[in-house]
């Protein structure tokens, strides 16, 4: 269980490299605990306030070592030149799109490379591998997000070139990647306009640590109930020097904003 967010068990993370030849990694992770207590709970065990200490502790230690590592990633990263941007979503919200696109455009300019985070499954490493660019694949199991160490394995099994791009494609999730800095150099929140306009205020703690927010889908926009405006006053609400940016990765509207942002960073 993981300590800070509540999900599952971690243990089952793969870091793959994708290759031209199949691999039949069958990792079957059956995690049986069987808690089964016998004896009846009356509601006698006044511990709510020390279980409570207990795992705000374990939280901060957690969080501790994550941040340290992530600290050293950061610092690796640096010392190669390399432009680390964590993109973070909901599920759907299309951020491997976007990343296929950028890849594309701005791809011949300067090497770009990506780690894929999924709980399971290759199928946005091989759509990545698709555009000719550099991937690894970390699946996290059961686990919702990428953690500093994941990032630090993925760094090694990437080694990006120096002076290159690298985009973090996360877990699709709007609280629980929040939490955990990789090393990156700033963090991007896709959102589409498929999943309403309250979403910054729903998951506030999402758009507090981000750097950007790209408004994804905007082709859209005539067909559904999503006002822009409103989004973005909601965003800066959380986070007044929050910049946004509304585009569509399928027709290119807009593109040009976010290829301008990433040559500032």
């Amino acid at each position: 269980m993981c300590a800070t967010c509540g999900c599952g068990d971690e243990t089952g993370t793969r870091i793959t490299v994708p290759h031209e030849h199949p691999h039949d990694h069958e990792h079957p992770h059956t995690h049986q605990h069987e808690h089964t207590h016998e004896h009846p709970h009356d509601h006698e065990h006044p511990h709510t306030h020390e279980h409570a200490t207990e795992t705000v502790t374990l939280e901060q230690k957690v969080l501790a070592k994550n941040d340290l590592t992530a600290e050293r990633n950061r610092g690796w990263l640096a010392g190669r030149g390399v432009l680390a941007l964590n993109v973070m979503s909901s599920p759907g919200s299309g951020k491997t799109t976007l990343l296929e696109r950028t890849i594309a455009d701005i791809g011949g300019q300067r090497r770009v490379s990506v780690v894929e985070g999924d709980q399971e499954t290759m199928l946005d490493a091989n759509r990545i591998k698709a555009t000719g660019c550099a991937v690894v694949q970390v699946n996290t199991g059961a686990g919702c997000h990428l953690d500093a160490e994941m990032m630090r394995d993925a760094l090694t099994a990437l080694d990006p070139e120096p002076n290159s791009l690298l985009f973090i494609e996360n877990v699709g999730n709007l609280v629980c990647p929040a939490l955990f800095d990789l090393g990156e150099k700033s963090r991007v929140v896709v959102i589409s306009v498929t999943e309403g306009t309250d979403k910054p205020l729903k998951y506030p703690h999402m758009f507090a640590a981000a750097n950007l927010v790209i408004v994804n889908k905007a082709d859209l926009l005539p067909y559904v109930d999503f006002d822009v405006d409103l989004c973005t006053k909601y965003a800066r609400s959380v986070n007044p020097d929050l910049q946004m940016i509304t585009l569509s990765a399928t027709t290119g509207q807009g593109i040009r904003q976010w290829y301008d942002w990433i040559a500032k960073q």
